[in-house]
């Protein structure tokens, strides 16, 4: 059993609020960790259409079944209840009493901020953590295998191959999703929608570009792009706001949740041919986005990264914002540390002035190092940052 970081701050939530929300992709082990970080809680699944209409009809008499509280699995699905479970908890307000999961973004906040406000502590969980999988000494193999594969948790507790693996996430839980959410036309143009989008990871988002290539109009990629964000498939990194003296450019970044999804959509199928794909560095970079990322979500908290890139070209992957200063972050995905990864943080430093906090560099290779007054991470020695 890998141990989630996020179960901890579960446990603190819980002396706090009398509901708990764990959301996040689909697959990414909500359930698994609801019902090990509460394991004397009833476990309902609402996807269960017998239940779902019991709840939806009778929401009283479903409540009534638990009256100690419950881990209400895919909640969203039920949006009659949470009026109920207000009533519920405002009348005993014992803590962490009902834990609710959901995989759709929209849904399950917007009734959250609809009827539960102040009464919900919240969790985004994302795909594992390397260190999570590292910690629990679960291999996950070389650099190229470990982006190929990705992080979900069925594809590393259970025999499966990814290109199999990947082909039935998008078609039962993605599309799905999305014909929940929005009314699509023409299922094959989103498909293809998600491809360009895999195309374009870690670059501008250009959402004319992306309009033009899938013949679709401007207001339908916004739409889509929408969608993707609720279902926790893409996230869009926002440039600093902070001018230091340049130009910037204002428009964010996209990337994937998980590199895995990201090099299936762009049809890269093995370890040696991701090893030589253009896009190798930028799904290096996604990939660790988002372990800082997650490092600041399993602590229930929102993230607070951003890029910096002037428009002269000037770039910095990642801005950790802590209070008025700015941690910057560098990431290469080469093997072999050459003094000339460094060149883009010195030059951030020098327009950072008495706003920067020490810099940090992680970069393919296997090595710790300090070099040129920066801390210097092999890309699995991550945990030796400072936490964002």
């Amino acid at each position: 059993m890998v141990l989630r970081q996020a179960e901890p701050t579960l446990a603190q939530l819980a002396r706090g609020y009398p509901i708990l929300a764990i959301t996040g992709p689909r697959q990414s082990g909500k359930t698994t960790l609801a019902r090990k970080a509460f394991p004397g809680q009833p476990y309902v699944s609402l996807e269960d259409p017998d239940t779902c209409a019991f709840a939806e009809e009778d929401p009283r008499g479903f409540l009534a079944r638990y009256p100690d509280g419950a881990i209400l699995d895919e909640a969203q699905r039920c949006p009659a209840l949470f009026s109920y479970l207000q009533t519920r908890v405002d009348a005993d307000q014992r803590m962490g009493r009902f834990v609710l999961t959901g995989s759709q973004q929209f849904g399950l906040m917007s009734s959250i901020t609809q009827t539960l406000a102040g009464r919900v502590g919240l969790v985004q969980l994302l795909p594992f953590a390397l260190q999570e999988l590292l910690d629990a000494k679960v291999s996950v193999g070389s650099l190229d295998d470990m982006l190929l594969r990705g992080l979900y948790p069925p594809l590393h507790d259970r025999p499966l191959a990814p290109e199999q693996w990947f082909a039935n996430y998008v078609m039962t839980y993605v599309e799905r999703d999305v014909r929940q959410l929005i009314e699509v036309q023409n299922l094959s143009l989103f498909q293809r929608f998600l491809k360009m989008c895999a195309a374009r990871c870690g670059q501008l988002l250009n959402m004319s570009s992306l309009a033009n290539d899938c013949g679709v109009s401007h207001k339908t990629i916004g739409a889509w792009l929408s969608v993707l964000e609720a279902g926790y498939i893409v996230f869009l990194l926002q440039p600093h706001h902070q001018n230091l003296g340049k130009r910037l450019v204002k428009t964010p970044k996209l990337y994937f949740h998980d590199t895995g999804l990201a090099a299936y959509l762009m049809g890269i199928r093995d370890a040696d041919h991701l090893s030589i794909h253009p896009a190798r560095g930028a799904l290096f970079e996604n990939f660790v986005i988002c372990e800082l990322m997650k490092r600041r979500l399993n602590q229930g908290l929102a993230p607070n990264l951003y890029f910096w890139r002037s428009n002269t070209g000037e770039e910095v992957d990642v801005l950790i914002e802590q209070g008025d200063k700015l941690m910057p972050v560098e990431i290469k995905s080469g093997q072999t540390f050459t003094s000339g990864f460094l060149s883009g943080l010195h030059r951030w430093l020098q327009h950072a002035g008495d706003k920067a906090l020490p810099a940090h560099l992680v970069y393919g290779g296997d090595e710790n190092m300090a070099r040129g007054g920066v801390s210097v991470h092999a890309w699995h020695g991550m945990q030796h940052t400072p936490a964002p």
